[in-house]
């Protein structure tokens, strides 16, 4: 696995493993439980330690099936991050939600604790507040913030004292480009993590049967998916968290990590436009 820098000494996996649509979608769904906990597990041993949750999947029972999954391994060797909805954006209500969250984890201190996305109704500045005290509790390690604007990080980090935004979590793909324009050259001026969801399009970029997607494929001897992620983990300060549904898109997720597009390549997938 390659890793790069979250804060000052810590480094986190580019590949992670996204939870969306595990243990459920709104509601909890214990069907698919069992297959879930296989492929995050899988993914741990392979080196993808990053798991991505949030209060929101499944009406918290995602968090339960993560508690689950990380159970035989290490914790201090795991980066746990979860995410409050925007509901709860109350000072109070952050806390508890995050200790809610803990809760369902099953264990002491999140790594990262997310603004799932902005809220107008709420202050900001309570919100922050309140993040930061999670941060002096020890409650999470590190804040961060998810479907932000350049301008809401920047008012957000506006109101933290000491503390640093160490990431924002939008969606970005060869088929999203709309965060090349403004967020991640702000995210790497000011060295913050950009951490792209959804790095597959939501499917479409496999199903599409992309031409260059296939061309270069053919290649590198790698899928599509492989070839999609690699573009994304080769640009400075941006990081992963594709879905882990089942232990083959895990497989397959892994295999985007320890080799390197080539410069003309890169160029090509930087160009394309569907």
């Amino acid at each position: 696995m390659e890793f790069k820098e979250i804060a000052k000494g810590v480094k986190i996996p580019v590949v992670g493993l996204g939870t969306w649509g595990m243990g459920g979608g709104t509601f909890p769904n214990h069907f698919t439980d069992k297959r879930s906990i296989a492929a995050l597990r899988h993914g741990i041993k392979l080196g993808m330690t990053h798991i991505d949750t949030a209060e929101m999947y499944a009406n918290g029972h995602t968090e339960e099936v993560v508690s689950e999954a990380i159970k035989p391994f290490d914790r201090e060797k795991l980066f746990i991050t979860s995410k409050v909805l925007p509901r709860n954006f109350r000072y109070n209500d952050v806390i508890e939600a995050a200790k809610r969250s803990l809760k369902r984890l099953k264990i002491k201190q999140m790594d990262l604790y997310l603004l799932h996305w902005p809220n107008p109704d709420i202050p900001l500045k309570e919100t922050m507040r309140a993040m930061e005290y999670l941060l002096e509790q020890e409650l999470t390690k590190f804040i961060g913030v998810s479907n932000f604007s350049v301008e809401e990080m920047k008012e957000a980090q506006s109101y933290l004292d000491g503390a640093k935004i160490v990431t924002n979590q939008v969606e970005y793909s060869l088929l999203e480009r709309e965060p090349e324009k403004e967020l991640i050259p702000f995210c790497r001026k000011n060295k913050i993590i950009f951490t792209a969801y959804s790095p597959l399009g939501h499917g479409k970029l496999v199903k599409k049967k992309i031409l260059l997607l296939g061309v270069l494929s053919k290649k590198y001897n790698k899928t599509p998916a492989q070839i999609a992620l690699n573009w994304l983990i080769s640009k400075d300060s941006v990081i992963t968290i594709p879905k882990a549904s089942n232990i083959n898109h895990v497989e397959e997720n892994a295999g985007a990590v320890g080799w390197k597009l080539e410069k003309s390549d890169m160029e090509q997938l930087d160009k394309f436009r569907l």
